[in-house]
């Protein structure tokens, strides 16, 4: 069985992978520049981010509503 077919493991408490990592590594070897394009990527994978929470949060209200008890 490939990894990408494994269920993914959650992320435990304060733990969220790569962007934990990125959290605790030194800015101090970085130039202006890099910090620069730094700040750029992580804004972008932010919206991705939003962007994926946004959809995820729609399809669970989807699945809210069709699996809602009706109403008498």
């Amino acid at each position: 069985m490939d990894d990408d077919d494994r269920p993914r493991l959650r992320s435990s408490e304060g733990n969220f992978g790569a962007a934990s990592l990125l959290a605790s590594e030194s800015l101090e070897r970085y130039s202006l520049d890099e910090l620069g394009a730094r700040i750029v990527l992580l804004e972008a994978e932010i919206e991705r981010v939003r962007a994926h929470r946004d959809t995820s949060s729609a399809h669970r209200l989807a699945a809210d509503a069709l699996f809602r008890p009706r109403s008498s």
